[in-house]
């Protein structure tokens, strides 16, 4: 009898655990820490699927409008002892999986230019990378974001005159 009572009871279990609706997938959170930045910081932002924070900005806009995309990555990159995080801010998609010679030699140019950062291939487009400690202030990420998206918003416009895509 209690053979059968107890199989009784997971039949009746698990028939109720199979009829439930199954569970959304969880909406990735992104890094704490990095939220706790941008509030400090007043940006407004969103996570994408990846858990990586997006945010949009305003460039000029009493001139033309034009706005820049930058995404502050949530995953700590780690090299011995440092860790570190990425800023990217894409300017350019390529038609094709390669870059023309003259977009990749003036990304290499920009990127010997640069104080801050560098650029990036990432698939077919082109980003601007700022790697940061993990652990920056807020006023240091504030100063990676803006060499991001001022970086790739200058190049955007360069190869890819009148046009804003990002």
């Amino acid at each position: 009898m209690r053979v059968f009572a107890a199989t009784l009871l997971f039949l009746t279990a698990s028939s109720i655990a199979n009829a439930a609706e199954p569970a959304a997938p969880a909406k990735p959170q992104g890094d704490p820490a990095v939220r706790e930045l941008l509030d400090e910081l007043k940006y407004r932002y969103d996570v994408d699927e990846e858990g990586d924070y997006r945010l949009t900005f305003g460039m000029d806009e009493e001139e033309d409008g034009r706005s820049q995309l930058v995404f502050v990555r949530s995953p700590v990159e780690t090299y011995g002892a440092h860790r570190i995080r990425e800023i990217w801010s894409p300017a350019y998609l390529s038609a094709t999986d390669e870059f023309p010679a003259k977009v990749a030699t003036r990304l290499l140019e920009a990127t010997q230019e640069s104080k801050l950062g560098a650029w990036s291939k990432q698939g077919r487009y082109a980003v601007f990378v700022v790697k940061l400690a993990a652990d920056a202030s807020a006023s240091e990420l504030d100063d990676a974001v803006e060499a991001a998206l001022r970086s790739a918003d200058e190049m955007e416009q360069e190869l890819s005159p009148g046009k804003d895509e990002f």
